[in-house]
């Protein structure tokens, strides 16, 4: 990388060391019991074997369920090695550990540990990539931190972004920062992008068109194992013969135009159910507090109980249970759109064969929206008013609701591929080593 774009790194990591009374003060609250805060300076717990490893960084619990696939796939693929998938909160951290038995009882498979990633100041990013060693680092989606990308170059280690997106909104923000961001994606040896749309902007940022493929998004590889399908049929039943209906990752401000919908649902529907699962863990307890203010009866999840013919709203406030929450209902409506967030993943309640209802603000899931409104597998409402039309007209029309599904799982299953590719792309990269090339591959339709 040449020298001209060393100065606004060097300024990015000043800054940072100016902020990081309130980084620090952001990280002290996820952290796991048993697990050193010193992590995050890149010291590292003594490595478990002498196995290669192969780096994972996801930021957040979402990034990992995406990666899921991508997960299990290089562990099958890689029984030699051990994968190291790194993460910035505790959710995420904790959804790594509940994917270790997830592979094939037959498959001899590569072992799987977490770490929580480093700070990017530069000694951090250093001792981290130091004592981690990684055969192989792969960033997933936007996680592009200017020191850990440095480190990695310096050690002339492979640097791959998989599921690479980058959203308008962001596309803006990193705008600004054009130097830095050339600095940093200028260590990429390959970025396996989501979209055109995502290429494109990415490339306008300063990351080498040669060192580009479009491979579509993993999120269409996702699948539902056996366990979690009978955990969800098996709650279903239990709810018994009534009109329900998912609000999934709602945020602040949201749960509270969807409490509202559900009033007016329950105009039409008395006996109508609503199960809302908040985003964010530490919002629990607070959307219970608004349950109740709202005036609904609430049973919680937590509290291993299932909703009785009384219940009005079913609180998930439980981790890593979103797909069995989504396979219980009629309709899911996914949070995130009616505020603005950007959307979260549209396909996890339509590779349940639910259909899809979500808000105007998609950022997150351009591509994926895209996909299933061309395909007539898309709800969009504009606002909570507009939210408990579409409900309660849905509710009334089964018809429709199967047709819906049924064009969702359709979308899924024809937009799949971008997995196999990604995995053939990271196998290239790991044979030729960094600076070269992106692979010749055939993009998924």
């Amino acid at each position: 990388m040449t020298s001209r774009y060393s100065w606004t790194r060097h300024a990015y990591s000043a800054a940072l060391i100016l902020l990081s009374p309130l980084i620090w003060r952001r990280v002290w609250r996820e952290q796991l019991p048993g697990r050193s805060r010193a992590e995050r300076l890149g010291m590292l717990p003594p490595p478990a074997d002498k196995r290669p490893r192969i780096w994972l960084h996801c930021a957040s619990v979402g990034e990992v369920i995406a990666a899921r696939p991508l997960i299990r796939e290089l562990r099958i693929r890689h029984p030699d090695h051990r994968l190291v998938v790194s993460t910035m909160t505790a959710t995420g951290a904790e959804r790594v550990a509940a994917l270790v038995e997830d592979v094939p009882e037959t498959e001899t498979v590569a072992p799987l540990s977490h770490v929580f990633v480093a700070l990017d100041f530069p000694l951090c990013a250093q001792r981290f990539i130091d004592q981690l060693a990684p055969e192989l680092a792969i960033f997933f989606e936007t996680e592009l931190w200017p020191n850990l990308l440095h480190a990695c170059s310096k050690r002339r280690i492979p640097i791959a972004v998989v599921n690479g997106r980058m959203s308008l909104s962001a596309y803006r923000g990193y705008r600004r920062l054009r130097w830095l961001m050339a600095d940093a994606l200028g260590r990429v040896d390959w970025l396996a992008a989501k979209s055109e749309a995502d290429a494109e902007r990415f490339e306008s940022l300063g990351m080498s068109p040669s060192h580009i493929q479009v491979v579509g998004s993993m999120k269409f590889d996702m699948s539902v194992d056996d366990g979690t399908r009978k955990v969800s049929e098996d709650l279903h039943t239990s709810i018994g013969h009534r009109p329900v209906w998912v609000a999934g990752s709602t945020h602040h401000g949201e749960d509270e135009l969807v409490l509202k919908a559900h009033a007016r649902v329950r105009e039409r529907f008395e006996d109508a159910l609503l199960v809302i699962v908040p985003r964010h863990p530490q919002r629990f307890d607070d959307v219970a507090e608004l349950c109740q203010q709202a005036g609904f009866t609430t049973v919680r999840r937590s509290r291993g109980r299932t909703p009785s013919a009384k219940a009005q709203v079913y609180l998930g406030d439980t981790m890593g249970e979103l797909l069995v929450l989504y396979g219980t209902a009629d309709l899911a409506f996914v949070g995130g759109s009616l505020v603005p967030v950007g959307g979260h993943n549209l396909l996890e309640p339509a590779v349940m064969g639910v259909p899809v209802v979500t808000g105007p603000e998609l950022a997150n899931f351009e591509d994926v929206a895209e996909a299933l409104r061309d395909a007539g597998a898309l709800v969009e409402v504009a606002d909570g008013e507009e939210l408990s039309e579409r409900v309660i007209a849905l509710l009334e029309d089964a018809e429709q609701c199967k047709r819906l599904s049924e064009a969702g799982l359709l979308v899924i299953e024809t937009h799949r591929g971008a997995l196999e590719a990604t995995l053939e792309g990271l196998c290239h990269l790991r044979e030729e080593g960094p600076g070269q090339p992106s692979p010749a591959l055939s993009t998924p339709s």
